[in-house]
């Protein structure tokens, strides 16, 4: 889920000991249209140690991927590269998103059907590995038992905007501001952009 096409899987090969390097790692990447106004590189990153990322992150991750974008040069013609923060209504493309995330409400778009559908909205409850498969637990309205969905049949997964979630953000920015010895976040997706062009 971190990367949708065989492209933007051989770009999160490149990038990801770059953002590694650089204190971060890649919570999404997608390289997106073309035509003449070029292709954007969408890059969502964290911090590993609090899953936060201020424009000042973006700023410097976004530089350490150009240089390696230059040299390598992966994407033929003009692109633009955004770096951001996944937001407080990120999406969840690794395992350990949906332990983090466990108890909050969140929609799970799977690539086969289950149950008679493909998209689900519930609450997260958490992660379990049945027979060797790691399956994503969600609460379902009207449904007494957790559902468990294989991950590896997930292709997309986002949190919803609720006030729970909110409220955790707004917590998370107080703990910030009280305490100096940690850079301030913000909620909202920070965005670095460079343009990008093919030499």
């Amino acid at each position: 889920m971190r990367a949708r096409t065989p492209e933007d899987r051989r770009l999160v090969e490149l990038l990801d000991p770059v953002a590694e390097a650089c204190g971060y790692e890649i919570v999404r990447l997608r390289l997106m249209g073309g035509g003449a106004q070029g292709r954007n590189l969408q890059i969502m990153a964290e911090r590993p140690s609090d899953g936060d990322m201020d424009i000042a992150d973006c700023a410097k991750l976004s530089r350490a991927i150009s240089e390696v974008m230059d040299a390598a040069d992966p994407v033929s013609g003009e692109y633009r590269l955004e770096v951001s923060s996944p937001g407080v209504d990120r999406p969840l493309t690794r395992l350990k998103d949906f332990v983090a995330f466990e108890g909050y409400e969140a929609k799970l778009e799977l690539d086969r059907l289950a149950e008679g559908r493909k998209r689900f909205k519930g609450v997260l409850g958490g992660v379990e590995t049945v027979e060797g498969v790691d399956h994503v637990g969600i609460d379902l309205e009207g449904e007494a038992e957790t559902a468990l969905v294989p991950f590896a049949w997930i292709v997309d997964a986002k949190l919803t905007l609720t006030d729970d979630l909110l409220k955790r953000g707004a917590e998370k920015r107080a703990e910030r501001l009280l305490n100096p010895d940690i850079e301030q976040d913000f909620s909202d997706p920070q965005d670095f952009t460079d343009e990008e062009e093919d030499a």
